[in-house]
């Protein structure tokens, strides 16, 4: 695998993550994974450090624009060491779930230090049957979800025993630093360029929307715009965990049979992305009700990123999202009548292109002078935040994966949260289960776990009532497995589930 094409400065997406970033509200990314058998962090060490030429942005730190005419830019860490990015924990015991969760809540509550590359990984052991676990955390101008799992290509493998990996090129010296009239021309040419793409960004998204327009398919659908647009530009409800952040975050996570989700999805005639929505805002609206909070009449709005990477940009890291604004009744009870809402909903947005619409109005925000949008994100406040919560989709391999011969049993996601978004819901698909990463603010949502036990609820309720029968039991699935002779055994095949299914 060749190392990906990487650009030298931030862009207005990247640099933004920086901007934004406050002891309030972290902006790294990150998951917990959970192996079988005992991981050792010198094993672990020394597997990265024989991958690493493979990423060398994990090399590089955040540099600030020497003039600040322009976003900061990628450098190499002359004093890079990986011992420095790779830590060893130990969980108390019993080394459950609560205690890995706990863990995690308190890693991702500090922010990443900007005096070297912004990434953590940290191997963890003890937990209960003799696993293992490792907890990452990336500054999210680094990656976006996508190529977050381009990464998981690298330094995971697809059978226990490791793939061999090219070695690291030879050695050149570093170029030598430029001089200041050099240095001074980089900062205005860097200034003009990041300019001059966010107005080709802009022209190139306004031939997109005007050829959408020009479908006749496209026009059936602008009517329904008008249920759509208040998302965009009114505030939404507030609820319950909707209130100022204090930066400390709490985690819990729900796993649910990637089979299942596909089967409600067949049934209803919709996406697994729809599945995934129906069964958050039916837990949503459990949670307002356990709070007191009328639902009748109100919504919940869900910040949902969308990829707009294009197959050739694959293996490229930094940010390439925009966001469709789903808005959700909570007093739609019947969870079929919820799903068929949810999908007329986002069909309607995905016709109208709103996400590249939405993208343009990013790209009008990326042509203002990099220190003003510095400014910006430094006075950035939201006591009523455009949206109630993160909700992004992530889709990951359908197959086990292993490092150093250890499978991963598990991968809990991690979406960051602030600004009064209290609660972040990031979901992974990988070998045919979809995880449920729910990361909290302790201060404005300090009973996640309640949060987790509805979820389970709703998804068990759409399951139901989609007419999907309910999971076995352990010892239903042994006793189905034991047979009762060798001539009963007969060879079964297993149904393969693709990524996240539309």
């Amino acid at each position: 695998m060749k190392p990906p094409n990487l650009n030298r400065r931030l862009t207005t997406l990247d640099a933004a993550f920086l901007y934004l970033e406050k002891k309030e509200a972290p902006l790294h990314i990150g998951s917990v994974s959970v192996f079988d058998g005992d991981l050792s962090h010198e094993d672990f060490t020394r597997h990265i450090a024989e991958r690493l030429h493979l990423v060398p942005r994990f090399a590089q730190k955040v540099t600030p624009d020497p003039f600040n005419f322009s976003h900061p830019t990628w450098e190499q860490a002359e004093d890079f060491a990986i011992s420095k990015h790779i830590f060893a924990r130990e969980l108390p015991a019993p080394g459950g779930d609560a205690e890995l969760a706990q863990l995690a809540g308190e890693l991702w509550s500090t922010m990443l230090d900007r005096d070297k590359p912004l990434w953590e990984l940290y191997v963890v052991r003890g937990l209960e049957g003799g696993r293992s676990a490792m907890i990452s955390k990336i500054h999210h101008c680094m990656v976006d979800g996508i190529s977050g799992v381009d990464l998981v290509k690298i330094i995971f493998d697809i059978s226990p025993v490791a793939t061999p990996v090219p070695p690291p090129p030879q050695a050149t010296p570093p170029p030598p630093k430029p001089d200041p009239t050099r240095a001074f021309f980089d900062s205005v040419i860097g200034s003009l360029q990041e300019g001059l793409n966010r107005w080709t960004e802009m022209q190139n998204g306004l031939m997109q929307l005007t050829q959408a327009f020009a479908n006749p398919q496209t026009l059936g659908v602008l009517p329904h715009l008008s249920s759509v647009l208040p998302a965009v530009i009114a505030p939404p409800n507030m609820l319950p965990f909707n209130g100022p952040c204090s930066g400390q975050r709490t985690f819990a996570w729900s796993e649910f049979p990637f089979q299942e989700a596909r089967a409600i999805r067949g049934a209803l005639n919709g996406t697994v992305n729809d599945v995934v929505l129906t069964t958050l805002s039916g837990a949503v609206a459990r949670y307002a009700q356990s709070h007191g909070q009328e639902t009748a009449g109100r919504a919940v709005r869900f910040m949902v990123p969308v990829s707009l990477r294009q197959a050739e940009q694959r293996g490229a890291l930094g940010n390439l999202i925009s966001i469709l604004p789903v808005e959700i009744p909570l007093d739609i009870p019947d969870p079929l009548a919820r799903f068929k809402y949810v999908n007329h909903k986002t069909g309607v947005m995905k016709m109208a292109r709103l996400a590249e619409g939405l993208g343009l109005v990013g790209a009008l925000y990326g042509m203002l002078p990099a220190p003003l949008q510095a400014v910006i994100g430094q006075l950035a406040t939201t006591p009523v935040p455009p949206y109630n919560m993160v909700a992004t989709n992530v889709p990951g391999p359908q197959v086990p994966l292993y490092v150093l011969g250890h499978k991963m049993t598990a991968q809990y996601p991690h979406v960051p949260i602030g600004y009064a978004l209290g609660l972040g819901c990031a979901i992974f698909s990988y070998d045919q289960k979809l995880y449920f990463g729910l990361t909290a603010d302790a201060q404005a949502m300090p009973d996640v776990t309640q949060f987790k036990k509805l979820l389970d609820e709703s998804f068990a309720e759409l399951r139901e009532r989609a007419g999907i029968g309910a999971p076995a039991s352990k010892t239903e699935v042994k006793a189905k497995a034991k047979p009762k002779s060798r001539k009963a055994v007969k060879s079964v095949t297993p149904a393969v589930a693709g990524g996240f299914g539309r």
